[in-house]
């Protein structure tokens, strides 16, 4: 039975607590794909996360791994604020090489997160409750 998958795709850093909320979206993701393939008959989609520098895996890794897991239709989501060079011209050429080295698998390239409403409204939100409770503070001098 063919497989999908969702390949999310973050920048890196040398701090490994940068990636925390990263991971929580992959694990957020892997919860919620049990649930809504139980509606049907399709097998969840696997979900895995890939870095573009500093962190692992690399693109490459986690796409290798979604082929070899029988993933034939793999979306990947750029976990960016915007679309800048890294989403605009880093990751088409590193899905070419993806697709190929994986002909089989149809790689699709999805819009930054941070360009869509949902994530945008969702930060609006935050800042505003952020903004909200925060304490007066003494001038500095």
């Amino acid at each position: 039975m063919p497989r999908t998958g969702i390949l999310l795709f973050a920048h890196g850093a040398r701090d490994p607590n940068w990636a925390l909320p990263f991971e929580a979206v992959a694990q957020r993701l892997r919860a919620r794909a049990p649930a809504s393939s139980s509606q049907s008959n399709n097998m969840p989609p696997e979900v895995t996360l890939a870095f573009l520098e500093f962190m692992t895996p690399d693109i490459a890794a986690a796409g290798d791994d979604l082929a070899a897991r029988g993933c034939t239709d793999v979306s990947v989501v750029p976990l960016f604020l915007g679309a800048g060079g890294h989403v605009r011209k880093d990751l088409p050429r590193l899905m070419a090489e993806l697709a190929e080295r994986h002909p089989q698998v149809s790689w699709h390239l999805c819009p930054a997160v941070g360009e869509t409403d949902i994530l945008i409204q969702g930060m609006a939100d935050a800042a505003w409750a952020l903004a909200g409770s925060a304490s007066p503070r003494p001038p500095q001098g």
